[in-house]
């Protein structure tokens, strides 16, 4: 019977001692992103550089002001002059948008430069200045009412931003990478890798209690939030998930990119469906009208780009001709747009997000 107990014993501990191996210990997730050996400087310098192009861009939105292709193509790929850029700058933005996507930019670069030269309004069939009816507002435009620097700054958060976040340094092969090896400075390759996908986010470390100076994503995510919850949906699962690479806890680093993918995602389609509402309360006014689905266009465009996306590129396709009339930015024309069709592209997109009982409160 002794020998028995003992036996007994022994199997008891054994398997005591394989779960623990298996299991996690307990750990805090911190309420900041205030972690050791943290850097995504490479992140902060390609935010700098696209505020720095959509500051020139929107230079063209006085008449008279053309904007140069070239200049825009230098700090698209922060050539070896840097030209353009008032501060020094060691990345690029090229290298990091989706590569069959960055011809796009480039053609919309020669298409701006062209249509800034017009000195005449800007109107249906005619590139310009176009200026809202109660004169508060001036946008350049293309003849087919496209505001170029909606649809490059827009265009390179999804292409470039959101693209290398949710789909490259959330993806396999960036977290499919070592996590022993301690670099000062950057943590394991994983932890930085991490740490650079929140790097695209352009938010501070104690966002969402500090919302101060934000750009481009936190400041869209921050204006969704209040309906659809996403600051706390991106962020607190940033925090998890890092926190969760350093105590070798795979499993819940795999779940907050899944939260982190859909949230980031509900961003995208939230303000696209909010500026689709400004569109259509605007209907009359062709200024306001070709802003807003100059936005809405990117953002539709940008849905594209997250590796876990729940709608298709086909499906971002159609709802970008239901929108403008074609895929194609250039080809898009915004003077031709009905109400009815916008309605559509409202309700398709709130349809495939669950979205339908804050469609119009967004």
């Amino acid at each position: 019977m002794n020998k028995l107990l003992q036996i007994l014993s022994l199997m008891l501990l054994l398997s005591i001692a394989a779960c623990t191996e298996d299991e996690p210990e307990m750990y805090t997730i911190p309420t900041t992103y205030n972690f050791e050996n943290v850097s995504y400087s490479g992140q902060t310098e390609r935010l700098a550089m696209l505020s720095e192009m959509t500051t020139y861009m929107k230079t063209a939105n006085t008449a008279g002001n053309a904007v140069s292709a070239d200049r825009l193509r230098a700090m698209f790929e922060n050539d070896a002059t840097n030209a353009g850029f008032v501060q020094t700058y060691s990345k690029q933005l090229k290298s990091k948008t989706f590569e069959a996507q960055r011809a796009v930019f480039e053609g919309l670069f020669d298409d701006f430069e062209t249509a800034s030269q017009s000195t005449l309004s800007g109107s249906n069939g005619q590139a310009g200045v176009v200026v809202s009816l109660n004169g508060l507002k001036a946008y350049l435009m293309n003849g087919n009412g496209l505001e170029y620097t909606q649809a490059i700054e827009k265009g390179l958060m999804g292409a470039c931003l959101y693209y290398q976040s949710t789909a490259v340094y959330l993806g396999s092969d960036k977290m499919n990478v070592d996590n022993i090896t301690v670099a000062a400075g950057e943590g394991t390759e994983m932890e930085h890798h991490w740490d650079e996908a929140f790097g695209y986010l352009a938010v501070p470390i104690d966002f969402p209690t500090n919302t101060d100076g934000l750009v481009f994503w936190g400041k869209y995510s921050n204006g969704r939030d209040a309906l659809l919850g996403t600051n706390a949906g991106i962020m607190d699962n940033f925090l998890k998930g890092r926190a969760a690479i350093s105590n070798d806890d795979l499993t819940a680093r795999d779940e907050a990119i899944i939260e982190i993918q859909a949230n980031w995602e509900l961003v995208s389609v939230g303000t696209a469906i909010h500026y689709l509402n400004n569109a259509i309360d605007d209907f009359n006014d062709d200024a306001l009208r070709n802003h807003s689905l100059s936005e809405v266009a990117a953002f539709v465009y940008s849905l594209q780009f997250n590796a876990n996306k729940k709608v298709t590129v086909a499906n971002v396709n159609d709802l970008l001709i239901q929108i403008g009339g074609n895929s194609n930015f250039t080809e898009m024309n915004f003077y031709n747009v009905t109400e009815a069709n916008l309605q559509a592209a409202k309700d398709q997109l709130a349809a495939y997000y669950s979205l339908e009982s804050v469609k119009n409160d967004l």
